[in-house]
């Protein structure tokens, strides 16, 4: 099936089989359970519908039911106000609890209960009728007070973004690639087909020895580490006095489209690696990785340590995954089906959109990142507005078939990477035990994502002196709180235990941003200062572009 907006087939067939799980769900509920729910929904609809009657016309008076707080899809006033659209909405609210009691009553294991409920969700968020022109109220007195043009507007904006294939959440035209977003000064000094290697320009008249090499995930731009001056964590480090390396990922198009995950981690991480101590000329570097870009330099540092190389000083990884078991909200996509179907489509040749995985991300979270602009964008006709944050997030990467296929199987279906010595990757068993360096481990409270609980399973699975900090916020605003802000917290030095909660309720919270306790953590790490380096690369490996380069200008087709 395809769709215009790039829905993918997991999705579609979520949907599906969702709704055939909540039907059986009602006929196994017990009689006695289910006659409870129906008197209880009843009951409240009686109540609802009687309020009305009684006040025709007048404010709704004391609602049955009300919107759960921050809920922003009903905050004009007219939802409260106006009888009849305070029915609209309370009659919505008592219908979705409804569905939501019966995915709890749903005799299912955790894994499908979880599945159904997320889905269950989606196609409660989708009904709202603040997403329909005709039971919106502020669409329609928006309509009214623009004649119309706001109906128009509307149109045009759908066409477009049909155009694109994406549902629009910013305005695009407000950022440039180098302009005003990844504009730390910098220099492409190696690239192959799969990345550049950015070496960013020193802020210090010292250096530490060691370099940090920082790989970004391959499913996002890594321009969210460099968005602006004052948020960039790229300039952060440079300012406290090392020579940051950064791998810009190409944008994956035909060419590319028989990339596996070996490529990704022999000539992705461990080349970029061999580069970033060559030009420092360094004893060894210190390696950064967030989520999955963590996940491949995980796997590329066990294999050096397997094959006796110790280049690597040290490992942060932010928000990343190494076990499975619980890869949250994300995992209901996964099963046998879902990857065999991906396997016989694109595992032997081809290329994962994009913008398909961008509509998957925009559903983990469909109030705050997919119903509001349906609403704002093509309901009332207004141009979103231009966010910095959002103009990355719509900045989609697409993925070579193989390499997303064998992912999928080996990490999040099988769980595989945990297991010593159960994956081969270029041509080396991977035992995540080996990585016996100082480890730095952070996940978030909030995190959509990389669920906080499972990132804290990493300090079970790597060797050597583990740090694991957790910090407040989820999977973007956690990771990118710059000092200078003072904002959010984090917890460290919980106590030694096999239960994350239990490391939790023991642990120590400090208000501010992990990144200023994380640079101290890794000063140790850093060898001593050296002058800074006058000018970007060396003989081997010579400058080729200014920084961000060309691969992070490409666009998803």
């Amino acid at each position: 099936m395809t769709s215009p907006f790039h829905v993918p087939e997991e999705y579609v067939q979520g949907l599906i089989k969702a709704s055939q799980s909540l039907w059986q769900a009602t006929a196994d509920t017990a009689p006695d359970s289910l006659a409870q729910l129906q008197a209880d929904y009843w009951r409240q609809q009686t109540s609802l519908w009687l309020g009305l009657l009684s006040a025709p016309g007048a404010p709704g008076g004391e609602a049955v039911v009300a919107p759960a707080k921050g809920d922003r899809r009903f905050h004009g006033a007219a939802w409260r106000d106006n009888a009849w659209y305070s029915l609209l909405m309370q009659s919505y609210l008592l219908n979705a609890n409804l569905l939501d009691a019966l995915v709890e009553r749903a005799r299912l294991n955790a894994k499908e209960k979880h599945k159904l409920r997320f889905f269950t969700r989606q196609f409660i968020d989708a009904m709202s009728p603040a997403n329909f022109a005709a039971t919106n109220p502020e669409v329609l007195k928006t309509a009214v007070e623009t004649q119309g043009n706001s109906v128009s507007a509307g149109l045009t904006n759908l066409m477009q973004d049909l155009r694109d294939g994406r549902v629009s959440i910013t305005d695009e035209s407000a950022f440039e690639v180098g302009r005003n977003v990844a504009v730390s000064q910098g220099t492409v000094v190696f690239e192959n087909a799969l990345f550049q290697l950015i070496q960013y320009a020193p802020l210090t008249d010292e250096v530490a020895a060691r370099p940090l090499l920082i790989v970004p995930p391959c499913i996002n731009k890594f321009y969210i580490l460099d968005l602006q001056p004052e948020n960039s964590f790229v300039r952060f480090a440079v300012e406290q006095g090392l020579t940051v390396f950064l791998v810009s990922w190409s944008n994956p198009g035909a060419s590319l489209g028989q990339t596996t995950w070996d490529d990704y981690v022999g000539d992705g991480a461990i080349k970029a690696l061999e580069v970033a101590r060559a030009i420092s000329k360094a004893d060894q570097v210190n390696a950064l990785g967030w989520c999955v870009g963590g996940t491949i330099l995980s796997s590329a540092v066990a294999i050096l340590r397997a094959r006796g190389d110790e280049s690597v000083a040290s490992l942060t990884l932010l928000t990343t995954m190494l076990d499975f078991s619980d890869p949250g909200d994300l995992g209901v996509f996964i099963d046998e089906a879902c990857v065999a179907q991906r396997e016989l489509t694109i595992g032997q040749g081809g290329i994962y959109s994009g913008k398909e995985l961008g509509f998957v991300f925009q559903t983990l979270r469909a109030n705050d990142l997919l119903w509001p602009y349906v609403t704002e964008n093509y309901l009332k006709g207004k141009t979103p507005a231009a966010f910095d944050l959002l103009y990355w997030n719509a900045d989609a990467t697409n993925l070579p078939g193989p390499m997303y296929a064998w992912y999928l199987r080996n990490m999040y279906l099988e769980n595989n990477l945990r297991t010593p010595d159960r994956l081969t990757m270029c041509g080396t068993p991977v035992d995540l035990g080996r990585i016996d360096m100082p480890s730095y481990v952070l996940a978030t409270l909030e995190d959509h994502i990389v669920p906080w609980k499972s990132a804290w399973r990493t300090t079970r699975l790597v060797g050597g002196d583990t740090r694991f900090v957790l910090g407040a916020s989820g999977h973007i605003a956690g990771v990118i709180n710059p000092p200078a802000k003072k904002k959010r917290s984090f917890w460290t030095d919980g106590k030694a235990s096999d239960d994350p909660q239990t490391w939790l309720d023991s642990a120590q919270s400090t208000p501010g941003s992990w990144w200023t306790h994380w640079i101290d953590w890794l000063r140790p790490s850093c060898g001593a200062k050296v002058a800074a380096p006058k000018r970007a690369g060396n003989a081997q490996y010579k400058p080729i572009e200014s920084a961000p380069g060309r691969y992070v200008r490409v666009r998803a087709g």
